[in-house]
């Protein structure tokens, strides 16, 4: 007879009771079990391939961790039941592929749900374990010994590309085919400028204009991500031709940064590609029939180390 509780709810049974009711159905069923089992035992290699070693796993964190221990013995006797449900179904007739089917999408469920587990409120993935740092380290060294290894362009490439904008390839396509793009700064002048000179409008260009960009008043956003993924540098030197300034200050944009003060004056600057940036652009952005044959223009290079004075564009 049934234990009930005070509200006169069954209680559940023991583990013990479990295991011992769900043997004596399985036994029940034993005819079904042998039809099963030499039908079974064809069609779930990969199945136990895949699972065994995340099962193992269990097993091992099962030993020291006494939830781990728990979550395990309540997994086994689910599965027992499904065996159990597998065997009387075919007994009763229901043809063995179906019955199948059934079982695999219980037990599917069943290791989908035990392939995640909390440990002391972790999430504890239950997959094969990850390779240490040193031995990422030791993999890369041997490749780079390794004479035939064909690996084109840096493994950076290919994050860097979920990472951008259209907008920011066509301006990296305006750097590498039409050279450094000229830059200036508007900043306070006149004799009180000459001992200190304010800031007053930074990084003023024509790169989203000439590249056509969709979103010009994104530039100086794109520009800032750009220098982010070591792709463009900010020179302090001009360019030795004077003719693109020129163009530059004469915009609104530049016009309105040196009418909005008494004094201005105007601070000539560029924009480069990084030796990083123009081999990203010729791997990734380029055809490689255009490659073979284009003369692309030369950019400076960066100083080893960074000047904190020179200012991004803003």
């Amino acid at each position: 007879m049934t234990d009930s509780r005070h509200d006169g709810t069954p209680e559940e049974g023991t583990a013990e009771d479990l295991t011992a009711d769900v043997w004596t159905s399985a036994g029940e069923s034993l005819p079904g079990l042998a039809r099963v089992a030499a039908y079974a035992a064809l069609h779930t290699t990969e199945w136990g391939v895949k699972t065994s070693a995340r099962a193992w796993l269990r097993v091992g964190r099962a030993v020291t961790h006494p939830d781990e221990a728990a979550s395990l013995a309540r997994d086994a006797s689910k599965a027992m039941v499904v065996v159990g449900d597998l065997a009387r179904s075919v007994s009763s007739g229901t043809p063995v592929a179906k019955a199948l089917m059934s079982a695999s999408e219980s037990l599917g469920g069943l290791v989908e749900a035990s392939s995640t587990e909390t440990a002391n409120g972790h999430v504890v993935s239950s997959g094969p374990p990850q390779a240490s740092l040193r031995e990422l380290g030791q993999q890369l060294l041997d490749r780079s010994r390794d004479v035939w290894n064909t690996d084109e362009g840096h493994p950076a490439y290919e994050r860097i590309l979920t990472e951008l904008a259209p907008d920011e390839a066509r301006i990296l396509m305006l750097l590498l085919t039409g050279g450094p793009q000229p830059s200036v700064d508007v900043r306070t002048g006149g004799p009180i400028g000459m001992v200190s000179s304010q800031l007053i409008a930074p990084g003023l260009t024509m790169i989203g204009a000439r590249s056509g960009v969709r979103y010009v008043d994104q530039v100086p956003a794109y520009l800032n991500n750009l220098f982010r993924l070591g792709l463009v540098w900010f020179s302090r030197e001009a360019l030795r031709d004077p003719m693109p300034y020129q163009v530059v200050e004469a915009q609104p944009d530049v016009l309105a940064a040196m009418h909005s003060v008494k004094f201005a004056k105007v601070v000539r600057r560029s924009i480069h590609l990084t030796p990083f940036g123009e081999d990203f652009c010729k791997t990734c952005l380029v055809e490689e029939e255009t490659l073979a044959v284009a003369a692309f223009p030369e950019h400076g290079v960066p100083p080893e180390v960074a000047d904190p004075r020179d200012p991004a564009p803003g």
